[in-house]
């Protein structure tokens, strides 16, 4: 079968191959044969080596498929049924389940070192222990989430990551205010995502900031109430909340110098929510006056924040009543021998999101 891999961290390319096949099919698990998935930034992190990845391996976490086969002891899945792949599976089991915080659960992320592919050449890994640039996965069964005859395999592969990511960050992490001031710093698809989050709580201001000018012109479209470049983030400050700082700010960057620039965009006794995947050597400072002084939260935000499944079961209601548009995410759309047209679309910023059809 085909499928894009990694050869060595740090490559800007993609090899598509046609001698992949799938690995560790058995008890306990599911095969999946991938109709669509998108590109996610921490795919591009992985390949460069911010998110930790053995290689070589295939990117991709963001998919959506049909069951082709089911492995002995497997409950409530059956070949032919309609999935979204989980990267971040609950064990129900862990100290985090048990808790209730299921996103927190560590299980999901002990699949990420063992091959999911191999080929003549040796072992091949999936990205966060799935994979989805490639015609079949074999996950763990927890990894295979039903959806509905209704939702096509594009918009499924969306909530798989990027819309729960977004949405969860304003619905359930920072718990966004009805009437409050928003800023979201980073506005690809997660970053738009947060925008509708932060809408459907009912948000008075939502600054979308992003310098690229395509992406604000689309934050606008989606709720976003001024979209403004970096440059111009201390002047909507000021004008929007007499310098006070914003209620609400969501770095959606993965790095620290973003993060600092949300946290002094925060209000006094506000919330800054920790969104996007940085890299372990980027340290961020706060000195130890100003957080007892400021009282500003300081909440990151994991896969959204709440329990997968409901954020899946939530989005696909909002979409079905219109509440949100996942349609509009998509940008792009590329075959996948054409993943690396792909990746230069987010580079350089001209996609929300690329949908990959397999």
């Amino acid at each position: 079968m085909r499928a894009a891999v990694l050869h060595e961290t740090g490559q800007e390319k993609l090899e598509v191959l046609d001698d992949i096949e799938t690995a560790g099919f058995g008890p306990g698990k599911v095969k999946i044969r991938v109709r669509a998935t998108g590109l996610c930034h921490s795919d591009l992190s992985a390949m460069n080596g911010v998110l930790p990845q053995p290689a070589p391996f295939v990117p991709g976490h963001e998919g959506a498929g049909e069951i082709i086969d089911v492995g002995d002891g497997v409950t409530g899945l059956s070949q032919g049924d309609r999935v979204l792949l989980c990267w971040l599976p609950a064990c129900g089991a862990c100290p985090a389940c048990k808790r209730g915080q299921t996103h927190l659960c560590l299980a999901g992320f002990m699949n990420a070192g063992t091959p999911n592919f191999k080929r003549p050449g040796g072992d091949v890994f999936g990205f966060a222990g799935t994979g989805t640039f490639a015609e079949e996965v074999v996950v763990d069964a927890g990894c295979a989430v039903p959806i509905p005859d209704d939702v096509p395999f594009d918009i499924a592969a969306l909530i798989g990551c990027g819309v729960t990511t977004g949405l969860g960050a304003a619905i359930n992490t920072a718990d966004v205010a009805v009437g409050s001031s928003v800023a979201v710093i980073g506005c690809g698809g997660v970053g738009i995502s947060a925008i509708q989050g932060a809408r459907l709580k009912g948000a008075a201001q939502i600054v979308a900031v992003d310098p690229v000018a395509s992406r604000r012109e689309s934050a606008l479209a989606f709720g976003a109430t001024e979209a403004v470049s970096p440059d111009e983030l201390a002047d909507a400050k000021q004008r929007i909340t007499a310098g006070e700082g914003f209620d609400y700010v969501f770095e959606v960057v993965g790095k620290s110098a973003t993060a600092r620039t949300a946290y002094e965009t925060t209000r006094r006794g506000g919330t800054m929510c920790v969104v996007g995947a940085g890299a372990m050597d980027d340290q961020l400072q706060f000195n130890m006056f100003e957080l007892f002084f400021d009282e500003k939260r300081i909440l990151p935000s994991m896969y959204g924040g709440g329990d997968v499944l409901t954020s899946y079961e939530r989005a696909i209601a909002l979409w079905r009543a219109g509440r949100i548009d996942l349609e509009g995410l998509i940008t792009h759309r590329v075959r996948l021998a054409e993943v690396n047209e792909a990746l230069d679309q987010m580079r350089t910023g001209v996609s929300l999101r690329t949908c990959i059809e397999i």
